[in-house]
């Protein structure tokens, strides 16, 4: 605090002028930027890797960055493709078996069920609705299942689109990984030139983003593949398809308060409806006591530690985050609470006596 730099006129035009111009330069970027920061977070997380193929040709830094891509492309890549086929697959013999369940008088079993029809009248007695019919629902579920066949095509091109944009996103990411890998030591050193702090809150600061930024991964997106698994295993040993509903526990992880609760809930209802009541109990226990748990024990886990955060932070972090910017919020949010955390913290540092004199007057 006791360097003081003056302002002038000229330096209050050069700093107008400089917002103005990065506020243009993010403008140009906006479009791009979820690429760029998960370029910049997958960067952190494959550096280990780049330092150990970099230090083996220590004079080829684009071969090495180069080298560094096609291992995460084949950690990545090559994995979805096969995922994504296999749930193309899982997924079209289960809308075949949907169909024909249907088409073959499963609602009207389901209607049937004794705790249905009691349901159903307890509704249209007691509650302000129109009254419900078992055959106005089944005629309903026929018409979706007959046109399930064409709304499949609609849904099979939107997948397609969505696929060719996420290569799209994957390969500019790539883009600028190989830049973020090849060029950090320069990278680092610019962004502590520009930052008007000390050294030692430079490196309070940008360690606090990588460690934010690694456990929101960690904690985030490996908690969703854990969920996933399990849930997998669960829904296969009671007679669904595994990978594919698996898959989607996986995504529905992502949902806050809800879950994985989103698919197995449905599930387990309708085992119990058909007459399968130890598959439905199974079910049940199963997301409950190991699905549920890897939810309240792993992210909670995998993203303490950072900048003093507790669980209702990173909660409101995950939450506000998902809100606010979508699936990459899981990593936004984190990152923005660590950020203005250290950013309280340097403030404490630096107004220490004056806060110190305010307490005692």
């Amino acid at each position: 605090m006791s360097d003081k730099v003056k302002l002038t006129s000229s330096h209050r035009v050069l700093i107008v002028a400089l917002l103005a111009a990065g506020l243009a330069c993010f403008l140009l970027v906006e479009p791009y930027i979820n690429s760029i920061v998960m370029a910049f977070i997958i960067s952190l997380l494959m550096f280990p890797i780049h330092e150990w193929i970099e230090k083996r040709m220590p004079k080829h830094a684009n071969l090495a960055s180069l080298l560094s891509c096609v291992v995460l492309t084949f950690i990545i890549v090559f994995p979805l493709l096969f995922v994504f086929a296999a749930i193309v697959q899982q997924g079209s013999t289960f809308s075949q078996n949907v169909y024909q369940w249907v088409t073959q008088g499963g609602i009207q079993t389901i209607f049937s069920h004794p705790w249905v029809v009691n349901g159903l009248s307890l509704i249209n007695n007691y509650l302000p609705f129109d009254t419900i019919s078992p055959q106005e629902i089944a005629q309903k579920v026929a018409q979706f299942a007959t046109s399930f066949g064409s709304n499949l095509v609609g849904i099979s091109a939107k997948i397609l689109g969505d696929a060719t944009s996420f290569l799209m996103d994957f390969f500019l990411m790539l883009f600028v990984l190989f830049f973020l890998l090849r060029d950090h030591d320069k990278l680092i050193s610019a962004i502590r030139h520009i930052l008007p702090l000390s050294r030692s809150q430079e490196d309070k600061l940008l360690d606090e983003v990588e460690q934010v930024a690694k456990s929101a991964v960690m904690g985030s997106f490996l908690t969703a593949i854990a969920q996933g698994f399990a849930g997998g295993i669960g829904m296969w040993l009671a007679g669904f398809p595994g990978l594919f509903w698996g898959t989607m526990m996986g995504f529905a992880s992502f949902i806050p308060v809800v879950g994985t609760a989103l698919i197995w809930i449905p599930a387990a209802i309708y085992l119990f409806l058909i007459g399968d009541t130890s598959w439905a109990i199974f079910l049940t226990v199963w997301s409950i006591v190991v699905v549920g748990s890897i939810d309240n024990l792993l992210r909670p886990l995998l993203m303490q530690g950072s900048a003093g955060m507790n669980t209702l932070m990173i909660f409101f972090s995950l939450l506000g985050g998902l809100q606010l910017f979508g699936l990459i919020g899981l990593i936004y949010g984190p990152i923005i609470f660590a950020v203005t955390m250290v950013l309280f913290n340097i403030y404490d540092e630096e107004f220490k006596e004056f806060l110190d004199r305010q307490n005692r007057s």
